[in-house]
């Protein structure tokens, strides 16, 4: 009998999956050493972005669920 499939636990921390399929991701560089950084690069750094296409196949892989 094989082994039931677990989705990674840091992957599901970091990442979504959205209905079209693509995959939402934070931005780095929010977590200290801010008072040298200006606010409009701190209000930009707490946006998300959509991952890379390069990188959906290994991203499906860990999100299996």
């Amino acid at each position: 009998m094989a082994k039931k499939m677990k989705t990674h636990s840091g992957a599901k921390k970091r990442f979504k999956v959205l209905k079209s399929g693509k995959v939402k991701r934070g931005q780095v560089g929010m977590r200290h050493l801010m008072s040298h950084k200006s606010s409009k690069r701190k209000r930009h750094l707490g946006d998300h972005l959509m991952a890379d296409s390069a990188n959906l196949l290994q991203l499906k892989r860990l999100l299996v669920f």
